[in-house]
């Protein structure tokens, strides 16, 4: 069983005010053409967020051995820390998408995604999962696995993901400790839908990489969340939203509310997912309690009002937040409130100029290999 790294315990407010401008109202569900929707533990050993170990250095007479985990993990970049965001570069992704179909993974196309949206009306609530463990599901084509491979031709999915409905149409939603560990993760590719081996919905890398500064400078655990902007490996144009749906994003959801929660078992290329309430653990944190949501489904979508239709809803959350996204019986999300709300609204901004980062592999200061999460 995987050691996992704890947060700090959650705060008792949203984490201080937000200066950024045009925060969402409460209870703002945002789908394609507008607000679209209304508001209306025990213990366990933790598994979504293994520590990520650095290199130990143990002096044995006058020999120094260096000792640690395999250096698999794509490089870190420090980006801007002030902000909380990186531009990616497009040597970065491309080649970590060519590592990933380098393995035993394929693009082979998918059925098309017809009906990108519902209504937005709240659809009747599903019944729990019963036995309430989380099972084997059906694949998404809005919800995937998050790859972070490296050199030794060995790609693995981390971590979870999931498509989330943006004006430009390239917004992808996880948790932040999934995009940065000690500095953003150069090395990222999203294979949305995928199942036994294959990526229908092609693979797609970040262009920008958001996350909030207070997750950077302390970890804390009420702002574990992470907005990637996307673009099409390997392909020029495209929007990931238009080829895969989106789920809508909705802020100040109240809590105890029937919800589904999905993610990809590092060790699987299929999704589990489990039905129940999504139910408040603090003000700033909320809790699923069903089990099996083993390293890998850090990232995972929280969803209510799922239109059975497309498989797709109202996201109120994702995997991560206290205890590294919790243990094997219960999962937590930073709750969705302004202070996310201000984030996703950053992420959503035009871009600015695509010059590297210091950090970046243009411009190489402050890069460091370091062992990979398995969340």
């Amino acid at each position: 069983m995987a050691t996992s790294e704890r947060g700090t315990a959650p705060a008792d407010g949203a984490g201080g005010a937000d200066q950024d401008a045009g925060v969402l109202a409460a209870a703002d569900c945002l789908g394609p053409g507008g607000p679209t929707c209304t508001g209306r533990g025990r213990a366990g050993v933790p598994l979504r967020a293994t520590l990520a170990l650095g290199v130990l250095t143990v002096v044995v007479g006058s020999t120094a051995l260096a000792l640690g985990s395999p250096s698999r993990d794509p490089l870190l970049a420090p980006g801007d820390t002030a902000t909380g965001s990186y531009l990616a570069t497009r040597a970065d992704g491309d080649q970590a998408a060519a590592a990933v179909l380098a393995g035993p993974y394929q693009e082979r196309p998918g059925p098309p995604v017809t009906a990108r949206y519902g209504d937005g009306t709240a659809a009747a609530p599903l019944p729990a999962s019963r036995p309430l463990r989380a099972a084997p599901a059906a694949p998404s084509p809005a919800v995937g696995a998050l790859f972070s491979p490296a050199d030794d031709g060995a790609p693995f999915h981390h971590c979870t993901a999931s498509v989330v409905h943006a004006p430009a149409g390239d917004l992808v939603v996880t948790a932040a400790h999934c995009v940065h560990d000690g500095g953003f993760r150069t090395r990222l590719v999203f294979a949305p839908g995928l199942h036994d081996g294959s990526a229908p919905y092609g693979l797609w890398v970040p262009t920008q990489i958001h996350v909030d500064p207070r997750w950077i400078r302390d970890r804390d655990p009420d702002h574990d969340v992470a907005f990637l902007r996307v673009r099409r490996a390997g392909q020029a144009g495209g929007r990931i939203e238009d080829v895969t749906g989106a789920e809508r994003i909705r802020f100040d959801a109240p809590a105890g509310r029937p919800a589904q929660l999905t993610g990809y078992p590092e060790d699987q290329d299929a999704p589990v997912s489990c039905r129940h309430t999504a139910d408040a653990q603090s003000p700033t944190q909320l809790r699923f309690a069903c089990p099996g949501f083993p390293n890998g489904t850090s990232g995972g979508p929280m969803l209510t009002d799922l239109d059975p239709a497309t498989g797709t809803g109202s996201l109120i959350g994702v995997i991560g937040g206290l205890d590294g996204g919790g243990d094997d019986l219960v999962s937590y999300s930073s709750r969705f409130g302004k202070d996310i709300a201000a984030l996703y609204r950053r992420a959503i901004r035009k871009p600015g100029p695509g010059a590297a980062q210091p950090g970046s592999r243009a411009a190489a200061s402050g890069v460091r290999p370091r062992a990979a999460p398995r969340s």
